[in-house]
């Protein structure tokens, strides 16, 4: 019987486990669970992720505590946590510091934290998979937390970088400091907007929690959008949106994020130890394809 539950549920837990956390608010949401549970079976790693809600409150009370369990051995992030996590590290990688967010904590042999972003890496990787121009082109971020500040920083940094970055977010305060930031690094021209109208711009991305309940507005206005436009909606809830939908129906280019998530699962393994799958990963990922993306967004 528990050989039956164990196969069925793709991972095998015992007292030797070694544990990591998503953690966010809300997780109902979260898919690295599936994904990166299938990739430990797969390859036997004897590890499990699992969801944790916290709220914005009690996340550094949370983050404090929850490391004095060894066996906890480190934390995935997602909204709204991304950018208050990157406060509570002390080492980061490059683009969580330039972004001030990061999606990947892990704990140092001192007892530190160290922390990385790699949710722009994934996205910019998912753009090449699906042969979207962004390089030397016009985008539009609609979101300014974490998540879009990751998309921000990998889009508008480097010789290889858009020609601009648009940040909108109806908190419009906090897109201006994030453009502030990113333009200490960038070399694409960085801005923030009043508008989420996308005309003008050859990429919109949606990077804000809208459409994670039923009755939310669309981020934009499809309808406004260049025919030779491509839109990418990275939330992982009631995928294709009706954001995605719309921009279908006019025979626009439009992408879920699943791919920006398979994109980064080869970094999260790097990051926590694990080289050897990780490769394996980067070789032949069409079984998290298979797992995760649903035939309607295909």
């Amino acid at each position: 019987m528990n050989e039956q539950l164990s196969s069925q549920a793709g991972v095998a837990v015992s007292g030797s486990t070694d544990v990591y956390l998503i953690v966010g608010d809300p997780v109902e949401q979260v898919k690295a669970p599936e994904s990166f549970n299938r990739i430990f079976a797969r390859f036997g790693i004897d590890a499990v992720l699992v969801p944790a809600r916290v709220a914005a409150q009690d996340l550094a009370a949370f983050v404090s505590n929850v490391f004095k369990a060894p066996n906890i051995r480190g934390l995935w992030v997602t909204i709204p946590h991304k950018a208050a996590l990157a406060a509570l590290v002390r080492d980061c990688d490059t683009l969580g510091r330039i972004a001030g967010a990061v999606n990947a904590v892990r704990r140092n042999a001192d007892g530190s934290l160290a922390g990385a972003l790699f949710d722009g890496a994934g996205f910019a990787a998912s753009l090449d998979h699906f042969g979207i121009p962004w390089r030397g082109r016009n985008a539009l971020v609609i979101g300014a937390g974490g998540a879009g500040a990751a998309i921000g920083a990998s889009l508008s940094v480097g010789p290889q970088a858009a020609a601009s970055i648009a940040l909108y977010d109806p908190a419009a305060e906090q897109a201006r400091k994030l453009a502030a930031r990113l333009r200490e690094h960038a070399a694409a021209r960085v801005e923030a907007v009043d508008s989420n109208d996308p005309v003008g711009y050859d990429l919109v991305v949606h990077a804000s929690p809208l459409g994670l309940a039923a009755d939310d507005p669309l981020p934009c206005d499809v309808a406004r959008m260049a025919p030779h436009a491509a839109l990418v909606d990275i939330l992982m809830k009631n995928q294709p949106t009706p954001l995605v939908r719309a921009a279908r129906a006019r025979g626009l280019v439009a992408q879920p994020g699943f791919e920006m998530m398979i994109q980064q699962a080869p970094l999260y393994l790097e990051f926590f130890g694990f080289h050897a799958a990780a490769r394996a990963v980067r070789e032949d990922s069409d079984f998290l394809r298979e797992l995760l993306v649903p035939a309607a967004c295909a």
